[in-house]
């Protein structure tokens, strides 16, 4: 049996004599003793508000909305507004892929099949303008190679979500197929609409499975099934009351279907793990022979200050998000922030409320192991005698796993997020092995000051012919014709009206699959570049993606550099220390690097492709490693805030380091482990998800947490404590005053 080491003089802190942190009356203390009082009607009141939340919550899903990859305020969505206000034209979101039975597309069959496509098409409500492979005189970059495919596109107008839900009443109408052609829908409006179908369905689907395994856990780890049901409950109000929440924000703001796929697995997560905390405590307090009265008040007193400043610093990551001016970002920010309140509001007052109802059944069947017996102890005092053995070989593994970091690549979403089975990604595959360019992903360049009508024509002819020798440019659209290698290619035609304005004109630029495939940032700075010193506005789908990005990266140092400030001073007024909370950046650093490694070693380099069941497109889309990001850190902030309190509660108590350590990773260690099972359970569900942004979470999540709690706790934390020695507790004499002043204590 491992033994406690007898702290040494040098070791022992000044704290050590002043025996408890503080008095057993803070205010946490006092919630709790008046809950105590009263446990029936705070019961019955959270009843009243679960039914309110219920009601709200039914309606929640029907009022999230779709969004765009965009970037508000940016030039591409200007240039978009000017397109359809001055032109009546712009980017197209839906095609008809037609395929000819017999022959090719210019066969007069297929021509006749072909204009009633269109004509049909105008006709559907929300659809703003069309075009077709015939209409435009045949151009090119709208026929496949071997001639059997062409393209029929469709701008639709409102917003993406009255959009989406429009093509949702007709597009299965227009999958069909005759003796003539066979005609599929696709388009990028046709992509994210049968994704967001999918994340639906991934959330129902995720709803069945986690909740009883879930239970099964907790069943497990309490050995009493109405401790388990009691955890369970507290993560499902949390569900309820955030979805309910999201439903009134809809009312304010937009708030994005895909957030409610986080609400159900960090609500059920955060709800268990803080209720995990709770419920440890109070068995505490009732094993130490106390009542179940005064246990809730001293369980909420003193987990309930753990609880409280775990939330905090998992809101202080989620929102930061919200300084991305992306409304699908901060749809993240918004759910993930009513996740923490509701769990931390079920933990601190629900749930100590039905404690102390159940009062000691909740209790261990069996009593726990003494706290120098456990398996945490034991290790960890192992890892402290001999701390470069251990901590040097586990550092060596997690920077072998974060090495794929490196060789990150990001880049632009596609149809491949679906799998290969879905209709709109059957039809993007087509076009992408069939044709060599996509008219969808035009470039659109606006140029003010140039007027489409016969004045301008001359200097308008000149700049499509400059334009379509851009390298990598497929061809040129204008009002004068289309261009392709320095030459006019196709004679102006009704189509061509599209770009006349008496004020100004437009062009528009179709490249290559390859080129936007390898460099769509160069393609767009060469068609600048090709205009000199003429002022000119880009817009198009490749654009709007190129604006979204450069606001990503632009934010980012802002976003990381806040997370990190914020975090270290939430754990330096709840430790008085300057070196713990440096420490918990670097390793919750380390643990992000790791997950990063495995989302470029699966996702982009297409490892477990075949078993997961996606493709892979050799980059990674940049808004969901850093939606991950402060995701990932403030859960893993959460672990370290509840091993801290207990080994901080220990120091406070012994003024020995090794000894705090060592007892408080017994305390806080089998918690962690418990929790984290069931938090990476609850995110491997959408491992299985069909959409690969779901797949990319819940695996991603799923290695960070696993990593987090074993070698990162378990080794690196008692390894560089030791180290550390009295070191652990030291600040500045003005920061220990400043603590002293507005540190956080119980």
């Amino acid at each position: 049996m491992a033994t406690t080491p007898t702290p040494s003089t040098a070791e022992r802190g000044p704290t050590a004599s002043r025996g408890p942190a503080s008095a057993e009356d803070t205010a946490l203390h006092r919630l709790g003793g008046r809950i105590a009082r009263r446990p029936r009607l705070v019961i019955w009141l959270s009843v009243l508000l679960t039914v309110v939340g219920l009601a709200l919550a039914a309606g929640a899903m029907d009022r999230l909305v779709l969004s765009r990859f965009e970037s508000p305020g940016s030039e591409s969505l200007d240039t978009r507004a000017v397109l359809a206000r001055e032109f009546d034209s712009g980017t197209p979101s839906v095609l008809l892929l037609v395929t000819a039975r017999n022959g090719d597309v210019d066969s007069a069959a297929v021509t006749t099949a072909g204009r009633d496509l269109e004509l049909e098409l105008a006709d559907q409500k929300g659809v703003a303008e069309t075009a077709s492979y015939w209409s435009r005189g045949k151009s090119p970059v709208m026929r496949s190679e071997n001639g059997r495919q062409a393209l029929v596109i469709a701008r639709m107008s409102g917003t993406v979500t009255e959009a989406r839900t429009r093509l949702a009443e007709f597009a299965p109408d227009f999958a069909r197929s005759d003796a003539t052609v066979k005609v599929e829908v696709g388009g990028g409006d046709e992509v994210f609409r049968q994704a967001a179908e999918q994340a639906r369905t991934d959330f129902l689907r995720a709803e069945m499975i986690v909740f009883p395994l879930v239970l099964l856990l907790l069943a497990f780890i309490y050995r009493r099934f109405n401790a388990a049901l009691l955890t369970l409950g507290m993560g499902l109000f949390s569900v309820i009351m955030t979805l309910a929440l999201m439903r009134l924000l809809t009312s304010f703001t937009d708030v994005s279907t895909f957030a409610a796929n986080l609400t159900l697995v960090m609500g059920i997560g955060l709800g268990v793990d803080y209720s995990l905390f709770v419920i440890s405590r109070f068995r505490e307090e009732l094993a130490a022979g106390h009542e179940p009265a005064e246990a809730t008040r001293r369980a909420v007193g003193r987990a309930g200050r753990t609880v409280a400043f775990s939330g905090l610093t998992v809101i202080v990551s989620l929102a930061c998000l919200l300084l991305f001016p992306f409304p699908f970002l901060r749809s993240f920010a918004y759910s993930g922030i009513a996740v923490v309140l509701t769990s931390v509001f079920a933990a601190l007052v629900i749930l100590p409320a039905a404690l102390a109802r159940l009062g000691h059944r909740v209790r261990r069947k069996k009593p726990a192991p003494a706290g120098d017996t456990g398996w945490w102890h034991t290790t960890a005092l192992r890892m402290m005698r001999r701390p470069l053995a251990y901590g040097i070989p586990a550092l060596a593994v997690l920077l072998a796993l974060a090495a794929p970091t490196l060789g990150i690549s990001f880049g632009t979403p596609d149809d491949r997020v679906l799998p290969a089975e879905v209709s709109s990604r059957v039809v993007q595959d087509q076009i992408r092995s069939g044709f060599a360019a996509e008219e969808m992903d035009a470039v659109q360049v606006l140029r003010p000051g140039l007027p489409g009508d016969a004045s301008g024509r001359d200097e308008i002819d000149a700049t499509a012919v400059k334009l379509s020798r851009v390298p990598g440019v497929q061809q040129v659209d204008a009002l004068t014709g289309s261009y392709a290698d320095g030459r006019r290619v196709l004679e102006p035609n009704d189509s061509a009206e599209r770009f006349a304005s008496g004020r100004d004109t437009w062009f528009s630029v179709v490249a290559s699959q390859d080129a936007l495939g390898a460099d769509p940032d160069r393609v767009i700075s060469d068609v600048r570049a090709a205009f000199g010193d003429d002022e000119v506005k880009v817009g198009g789908y490749p654009a709007e993606l190129s604006d979204f990005r450069s606001v990503l990266v632009e934010r980012l140092p802002l976003v990381l550099g806040l997370v990190l400030l914020v975090t270290f001073v939430i754990l330096f007024l709840m430790t008085g220390s300057v070196l713990l909370p440096a420490k918990a950046m670097v390793l919750n650093a380390l643990s992000m690097a790791v997950m990063f490694g495995a989302l470029v070693w699966v996702f982009q380099d297409g490892h477990l492709s075949g078993a997961l069941g996606f493709t892979s497109t050799g980059t990674l889309e940049p808004s969901i490693p850093i939606l991950m990001f402060c995701t990932a850190f403030g859960l893993s902030m959460d672990y370290e805030v509840f091993m801290l309190s207990r080994i901080k509660e220990e120091y406070d108590r012994t003024g020995d380091n090794t000894a705090a350590v060592a007892a408080g990773l017994e305390r806080s260690g089998p918690l962690i482990t418990s929790a984290a099972v069931i938090l990476a359970a609850s995110f491997a569900t959408y491992a299985s998800s069909g959409i690969v942004y779901l797949k990319m979470l819940g695996l991603g999540m799923v290695v960070v947490i696993l990593v987090d709690a074993t070698l990162i706790r378990a080794v690196l934390v008692p390894v560089l404590m030791r180290l550390a020695g009295r070191g652990n507790w030291w600040a500045p004499a003005p920061l220990r005053r400043l603590h002293a002043r507005f540190g956080i204590a119980e």
